[in-house]
């Protein structure tokens, strides 16, 4: 999150060739599948905990980077944004005192939905073995332990709680998000 805000404000307050160069490379990284290069770097890095963070972090950002860069663009061309110019307001007191307040609540909702798609990765990678290594507590290790099919029909408690709450806590993120999105939204209060 707190790359694509960087990435974000600058692309959108500065435009032109900063812009495009931000543009540019959130394309890259978006133009590779995230599951795949998370399994590539966890297979030649090692599997570990810090290495998954890492991965998921550095791959993140390009949805707020560009959602950010939309927000600014919008919002530096408004009256008030104008108004700071005409004053003499600098450009880091505007970024930071009136800009980025302003486009911070679909940031806020954006992150916690990558949050959830962050706990399903590392699920996901722990349960291939990629991820959190045993004896570290995961619910994708948990998971693990109910591969057979014996497990699966005499034993639902080695695999139903991981995967309830996998499922709970994924649903409760998203939720957060969702109450955020209205909470925050001026369109929505109107209405």
């Amino acid at each position: 999150t707190c790359i694509g805000v960087v990435l974000g404000v600058l692309a959108g307050y500065y435009g032109g060739w900063v812009d495009s160069t931000i543009m540019r490379l959130c394309d890259v990284v978006l133009s590779f599948p995230t599951l795949i290069i998370i399994i590539t770097l966890a297979s030649v890095l090692g599997p570990s905990i810090y290495n998954l963070m890492l991965a998921i972090g550095l791959l993140g950002w390009p949805p707020i980077a560009r959602l950010l860069r939309g927000q600014m663009l919008s919002l530096r061309a408004t009256e008030y944004v104008i108004a700071a110019r005409a004053v003499g307001c600098g450009d880091r007191r505007l970024i930071f005192r009136h800009l980025l307040p302003n486009a911070m609540a679909p940031v806020l909702v954006a992150a916690t939905f990558g949050i959830a798609y962050a706990i399903l990765i590392e699920a996901g990678l722990s349960f291939l073995g990629l991820g959190v290594q045993p004896p570290t507590p995961s619910w994708g290790n948990m998971l693990t332990d109910a591969q057979s099919l014996t497990v699966l029909e005499s034993m639902p408690w080695l695999w139903l709680p991981p995967g309830l709450m996998i499922a709970l806590s994924v649903l409760s993120i998203n939720f957060i998000g969702d109450g955020l999105r209205d909470a925050l939204d001026p369109y929505l209060s109107n209405r």
